[in-house]
């Protein structure tokens, strides 16, 4: 989004042009993969501004996002809220086929639900808080959030690498020492149910090295 300023008018047409080929919207993020099972979901806030400094906005959007994912019977398994942007690890499509069922399904078996729902919940969540805040702040027509991006998860060590990268967020992006000091996160809903040395072993089995080099940095 933010390089795309920085092109002339001619390869901002190009690169519009190479996305239609592709099939993907001409600037929106696209969501090719629709029919897996879980999926890493990211939301930024515009340009990365730091909307949720305070841990009660970090807290709300928690617990808009739960709501909203719950009456869809989404299940989210693993959160991290920062000051200017969030992620997820869902559980969307229950009715898909899910190879690994065994070995990271826990919880009741979701309803079946339809990959579409997502972009309803974000935009019923960000547009909520970002008329709250705005009101809160004393500004009018300030833009918020960005759009959504989704990840499909393509298997067990995927899945597990994603659920460390999650709670390491807090200390990759220079807000926290340790994930276990990040209020904001899974860490301790996983601390408290599977013990710190579940969650060591689990740190040492799937590394997060690279993971969200890219686009997540």
């Amino acid at each position: 989004m933010y390089e795309y300023r920085h092109l002339t008018q001619e390869q901002k047409a190009q690169l519009v042009q190479d996305r239609k080929l592709r099939g993907f919207p001409p600037h929106e993020p696209p969501h090719p993969v629709r029919d897996q099972v879980f999926y890493i979901l990211t939301a930024a806030c515009y340009e990365h501004r730091c909307h949720m400094k305070s841990a009660l906005r970090r807290q709300q959007i928690l617990n808009l996002l739960f709501e909203k994912f719950i009456n869809v019977g989404m299940e989210i398994r693993a959160w991290v809220v920062l000051p200017n942007h969030y992620h997820l690890l869902v559980k969307v499509n229950s009715d898909a086929e899910d190879p690994t069922t065994n070995y990271y399904d826990y919880g009741a078996q979701a309803p079946t639900t339809n990959f579409d729902n997502l972009g309803q919940i974000f935009r019923s969540v960000h547009g909520v808080s970002s008329r709250q805040w705005n009101l809160s702040d004393n500004v009018t027509k300030r833009k918020v959030w960005f759009r959504y991006s989704d990840r499909a998860i393509r298997s067990e060590r995927h899945y597990y690498t994603t659920l460390n990268y999650i709670h390491y967020n807090p200390v990759k992006h220079g807000w926290a020492k340790s994930p276990y000091d990040w209020v904001e996160s899974s860490v301790h809903w996983y601390l408290e149910h599977y013990k710190r040395e579940w969650l060591r072993d689990l740190w040492v089995k799937y590394p997060v090295r690279d993971y969200g080099k890219e686009w997540d940095n």
